[in-house]
């Protein structure tokens, strides 16, 4: 699908964490009571946003802000120090950071991070300033140390996150006011043994008619460019983790329901050729084997599409993203013409300690009835 095609009684409220795990409030209400309800949530959690060049007309302030920002190992400094203090050292730590084979069971950060990847709280300063800044409704992010590090950068937003015990995690900031349900992670994205992330799951607005449901995704790393059924460790497990990613998005399709992936692909899909699979079956390119038509609403377009990146810092000569986020049918068609950004670091930050991925952002006209 091209990018640039345009075309009730329950009220879920958002996800509070308690022992580490998510629940859910559920409210029953009158009918009455429900739409006055959402109306609220809709006012406060839709706030006229602003983007990375100026404000948008008020005009269109009915607008959903997605975005997602590879963190790079965000934990808190006190996780960080007692984490140092037994760091996994050689091929055992290098494995364990690229979240290669090895089982996560155990918390640990490889020595070769030790002591340059240790976020101090000046720099969680400065993260949080920008994390404010990016103007968004709903932040995916990666490699993060669940919700209390996410806190750090985001006070007040709910969260949902993958509650995989090594430090690399997965998960959603929402805003406060918009109305949000944190779903079972997408464990099989892990593989066998939980070496690499699972996926993140949450609903917006559930059981209304503006449901939205999006996947936060941290997918292998390794395997950038080349097909996906070269003789290469990271290609092949890649390609093991596209039919899990599949099934999902054709899960969602076939309720014919709206739903965005959103996060670290890992993947220049923007330069994949040639068909799906092989000439044995084989799964050979991410893209052409996602974005099928079947179903229809697995019609998929991805808000970078026709766009190059810039670079995160002056010195960044990256132009190529592998950060997307990919939108159903009816999800792309709600997509706002000219709104994806990338959010380079500002001159001040930049020249300090930044994670080496910036944010990027769409706004969608949702939901679909303030359009």
């Amino acid at each position: 699908m091209s990018f640039g095609r345009r075309p009730n009684r329950r009220v879920v409220w958002p996800c509070r964490y308690r022992g580490g795990r998510p629940t859910v409030a559920i409210v029953r209400v009158a009918a009455a009571a429900a739409r006055a309800a959402a109306t609220l949530a809709l006012a406060l959690g839709l706030a006229a946003t602003t983007h990375a060049d100026g404000p948008l007309p008020r005009s269109e302030a009915a607008r959903l802000r997605i975005a997602s920002w590879n963190v790079e190992w965000l934990m808190l400094p006190a996780t960080f120090d007692r984490l140092a203090a037994s760091c996994e050292n050689g091929d055992r730590g290098r494995d364990r950071r690229s979240g290669n084979r090895l089982p996560a069971a155990q918390r640990s950060i490889p020595c070769d991070l030790v002591p340059a990847g240790r976020w101090s709280e000046p720099d969680l300063d400065r993260l949080s300033a920008y994390a404010r800044g990016l103007n968004a409704d709903v932040i995916a992010l990666q490699e993060v140390d669940g919700p209390d590090a996410a806190r750090r950068l985001l006070p007040g937003f709910g969260f949902c996150f993958t509650r995989r015990t090594h430090v690399q995690n997965v998960g959603f900031a929402i805003r406060p006011g918009i109305p949000f349900r944190c779903n079972a992670e997408l464990r099989e994205l892990g593989l066998d043994g939980d070496a690499l992330r699972r996926g993140a799951d949450v609903t917006l607005y559930p059981e209304t008619r503006s449901e939205l449901r999006l996947l936060g995704v941290h997918l292998k790393a390794g395997c950038i460019r080349d097909p996906l059924d070269v003789d290469d460790d990271a290609c092949r497990q890649l390609a093991m983790q596209v039919p899990i990613l599949e099934g999902w998005i054709d899960a969602r399709a076939r309720n014919g329901r709206p739903f965005v992936v959103v996060g670290d692909l890992n993947r220049l899909i923007t330069r994949e050729r040639g068909p799906a699979r092989d000439a044995r079956g084989r799964t050979r390119a991410l893209w052409p084997e996602l974005d099928d038509a079947d179903p229809p609403e697995a019609d998929l377009g991805y808000a970078s599409e026709g766009l190059r990146a810039r670079g995160c810092t002056p010195r960044d000569r990256h132009r190529d993203f592998i950060d997307h986020i990919v939108l159903s049918r009816t999800a792309a068609r709600a997509a706002v013409s000219g709104s994806f950004r990338q959010h380079r670091y500002p001159e001040a930050t930049a020249s300090r300690r930044v994670p080496d991925h910036c944010a990027i952002s769409v706004d969608l006209a949702w939901p679909p009835a303030l359009r």
